[in-house]
């Protein structure tokens, strides 16, 4: 994934020019001030997003912070700044008059209340997703970003495929007709001895750390923080992905992904109704949250519905498929992987006039997830994955996961923001 956020300055320049949002940047006008970015979690995905900072032209990491030394030490090594500071509490780094902006990749149960000692810290804020584990948490992180000035960016990179970008404009044209159906999911099996999410530290890392060097050089408290207090437990630091009292299992982590890209193509905001089922089919490793999971959405007014299917333990696969009753756009990957698509027409229209698929440079160059808030940042614009897009995202995931737990078709009541 960090391949996607390594760009060369030619590129950053050519893709900061065909943005709408990206030309203040090179104004005459434009402040020259060097952005100073302090990164909060550095494991999997923060390790990747740090890289994706110090490949943007005019960032300086200035700050890293974690709990966990070697992690810390990575970002140290990673930040490319030999007066790096380094923080165990994350409190400190907001404290830091040289960080103007902070990349939150924690594990989820932080995400609150970073985000809200952030907002009252003054920094411009890049999450990872999910947004929040709770709908409340969601409310009080909005309603606090709502009220600032700070620029929020939310991690769901899917957003910047520019054959994304030139599939919004298709869609928006209508030749596709009545969009009545759409097709996500997410398949990854691994070998039994590696199940999926229980790697240490990073997606292809399976050696099991010394839990007594790893509980030395972690501070297990300031971990937990708002989670539960449970004495030290080695499967839930590096796995918490498994346990519900840090994450959503699939439906922040993994549908999210899909849900938010289908949103970014239609716009179509919260569903009305959501069914949901899942189970640990396989992996019975003492994980809570299941192995194998399955949603449908419904918006009722539009007459459209929106599947998603996900499992650890098949390499079946299922690239968004946007299904119109003229025509259907069919990409070729899962959301955060996209890079082109096809438009397959109706039996009944063969004939017809429609573009066969992606067109390579009709569409100009998108800058990356990382530089859009970096841009808007300077411009004191809006990113693709704001705060309202946040918003809706954890609604829509949230809905998948209380329909899963309670067995039953849940709503959205809009009225009330509250799933009924």
């Amino acid at each position: 994934m960090s391949d996607h956020l390594k760009l060369n300055r030619r590129q950053f320049l050519q893709a900061t020019l065909a943005t709408a949002v990206a030309p203040a940047i090179l104004s005459a006008e434009s402040p020259a001030k060097t952005i100073g970015v302090g990164c909060i979690g550095l494991g999997t995905r923060g390790g990747d997003l740090i890289n994706g900072v110090v490949n943007c032209d005019g960032i300086k990491v200035t700050a890293v912070c974690d709990v966990y030394g070697p992690h810390r030490q990575k970002g140290v090594e990673r930040s490319l700044n030999p007066d790096v500071k380094a923080y165990v509490d994350y409190r400190e780094l907001l404290a830091d008059r040289n960080v103007d902006a902070v990349v939150i990749a924690t594990p989820d149960h932080w995400h609150c209340q970073m985000v809200l000692d952030a907002v009252k810290a003054g920094k411009d804020i890049y999450c990872e997703k999910g947004f929040s584990r709770t709908l409340a948490e969601a409310k009080l992180m909005r309603d606090a970003l709502k009220k600032s000035k700070v620029v929020f960016q939310l991690g769901h990179h899917a957003r910047q495929a520019t054959c994304a970008l030139q599939a919004k404009e298709v869609i928006a044209s209508g030749i596709l007709g009545p969009i009545t159906l759409v097709r996500t999911g997410r398949f990854k099996s691994l070998e039994p001895e590696h199940p999926n999410w229980r790697w240490y530290g990073y997606y292809d890392q399976w050696e099991r750390p010394d839990p007594a060097q790893v509980i030395k050089n972690l501070n297990w408290d300031l971990w937990l923080g708002p989670a539960p207090k449970i004495p030290w437990n080695e499967r839930h630091f590096w796995h918490w992905r498994c346990y519900y009292a840090y994450g959503t299992g699939y439906a922040g982590d993994l549908l999210s992904h899909e849900m938010d890209f289908v949103q970014y193509l239609l716009g179509h905001g919260i569903p009305d109704n959501c069914v949901s089922a899942g189970q640990i089919a396989l992996l019975r490793d003492d994980r809570e949250v299941p192995d194998t999971w399955s949603a449908v959405y419904q918006f009722e007014k539009l007459g459209r519905t929106v599947t998603f299917t996900g499992s650890m333990n098949t390499t079946d696969s299922q690239p968004v498929t946007i299904c119109g009753r003229e025509a259907t756009l069919r990409f070729d990957a899962i959301a955060h992987d996209v890079t082109t698509f096809q438009i397959v027409p109706a039996g009944y229209r063969e004939n017809a006039d429609l573009p066969k698929g992606y067109q390579r440079g009709k569409t100009p160059q998108q800058p990356n997830h990382m530089e859009d808030w970096l841009n808007c940042i300077r411009t004191r614009g809006t990113p693709k994955c704001s705060t309202d897009e946040a918003f809706i995202e954890t609604a829509t995931f949230l809905m998948s996961l209380k329909a899963q737990q309670e067995r039953r078709m849940v709503r959205w009541d809009a009225a009330r923001e509250e799933i009924v």
